[in-house]
């Protein structure tokens, strides 16, 4: 009767502290995406007020602070130091779409240079 007692306890503890972590995780990230839109919009707003000086490629503003960091991580480069190894001939590359100026990539989200690099480039299939 008594292990049953301390069971119950355990799961009392556990839930508890699932429960508080889970709120403190949901609030810490409505947070953090209502800074972010803000933040956005005058990233957005200041580039189109500077004459679209930047680049679209260069534009990272849709672009969440987990996939920048993963760009980090993965080492990308706009100008890749080996011309034979550069991102439009890689395999994770995704090509812009008619009318973009700038592709993709598999491994994260935001704009990718053709002429870019990370350490994760892999060789095209063949066909």
């Amino acid at each position: 009767m008594k292990n049953n007692t301390k069971m119950k306890r355990r799961d009392f503890i556990k839930s508890t502290v699932s429960s508080s972590l889970a709120l403190i995780l949901g609030t810490a990230y409505l947070m953090t995406g209502c800074n972010n839109s803000g933040k956005q919009t005058e990233q957005t707003a200041d580039a189109k007020s500077q004459g679209n000086a930047v680049s679209s490629c260069d534009d990272y503003s849709g672009v969440d602070e987990v996939n920048l960091r993963k760009r980090e991580q993965l080492g990308y480069v706009k100008q890749t130091p080996n011309p034979e190894h550069q991102c439009d001939n890689c395999k994770l590359y995704i090509a812009p779409k008619d009318g973009q100026q700038c592709g993709g990539c598999m491994l994260f989200t935001g704009p990718v240079f053709a002429e870019g690099y990370c350490t994760y480039w892999a060789p095209p299939d063949e066909a």
